[in-house]
């Protein structure tokens, strides 16, 4: 059984015993959390879609660690004007082990 789940703005297909990383959640690490933003359920052939959310549907997860993804360099430069600027940003990410999806 899987779902379609949208957290942090974001959109994705998980199903019990994945792991995945989404936008930071304020939980602390061991915590068990409830996503009800559910767009779709289903098991193999069978899908239902929500009009926009499944009512009813949720997806259980537990946060493993928080943590902070790879470096994104920034660079922008003008040439011939004697302009170069550097920069660059870390994303803080929240990882969840997806234990059950309800639904």
């Amino acid at each position: 059984m899987y779902a379609v789940v949208k957290t942090g703005g974001k959109q994705y297909k998980v199903a019990a015993g994945e792991k995945i990383k989404v936008e930071q959640i304020a939980a602390d690490v061991g915590q068990e959390i409830v996503i009800d933003q559910v767009l779709a359920v289903g098991s193999g052939a069978d899908l239902k879609v929500g009009s926009p959310l499944v009512s009813g549907a949720s997806v259980t997860a537990v946060v493993v660690a928080h943590g902070r993804h790879d470096k994104v360099r920034i660079f922008k430069m003008r040439r011939r004007k004697h302009y170069q600027k550097h920069g660059g940003h870390r994303q803080h990410y929240t990882e969840l082990q997806i234990s059950a999806v309800n639904g």
